[in-house]
């Protein structure tokens, strides 16, 4: 006796087979998990950008205050202050210059606000320096209270804001989805 062959199966028979609920379970599967793998992979590129953007004003706080360390040095130990207050000058600058680059080559606006606020500063708060340079060190613990009228730095609050306002809209952008940018 010759064993039978199972029928040859037709295109019409297989369909249901490939398209059952277990490859449409396992193909639904795998569009969630990229899409959470993309949700996840931007989440962390905005909390990187968010760390760096802030690194970058906190370069910026730390020129600003600059002409306070100045006015607050050490009166019996000038050549030592210098040396010690040039030098941490010297690193603010470095970061400053870091930042300046970074911000531009990460969003043209952001790098354009960074660049106007560290113009600002420089001018506001490199006046400050000078004039504190000037001066003779504190002595006594009531100098070190430095009343605005000594340094003003009220100059650099609207492009401090204008940076701040930049930032949030390069990273509100970011959030969206890629779709709809």
């Amino acid at each position: 006796m010759v064993p039978s062959t199972p029928p040859a199966a037709d295109a019409t028979s297989v369909w249901p087979a490939v398209v059952s609920g277990a490859f449409l379970a396992a193909a639904l599967t795998a569009a969630i998990t990229i899409w959470l793998a993309r949700r996840k992979s931007r989440e962390e590129e905005i909390s990187r950008l968010r760390t760096a953007f802030a690194e970058a004003f906190a370069a910026h706080s730390a020129y600003k205050e600059m002409p306070y360390a100045i006015r607050r040095r050490r009166f019996d130990a000038a050549a030592e202050e210098r040396v010690r207050l040039s030098e941490t000058l010297r690193e603010i600058q470095g970061n400053l210059s870091y930042h300046l680059a970074w911000t531009k080559i990460e969003s043209e606006p952001v790098g354009r606000a960074y660049a106007d606020l560290v113009q600002e500063l420089r001018k506001t708060a490199g006046a400050a320096m000078r004039a504190a340079w000037e001066t003779s060190p504190t002595e006594t613990d009531t100098g070190m209270n430095i009343p605005p009228a000594q340094i003003d730095l009220s100059a650099l609050q609207t492009p401090e804001t204008a940076y701040i306002a930049a930032v949030r809209e390069h990273l509100r952008a970011l959030k969206k989805p890629w779709w709809s940018r």
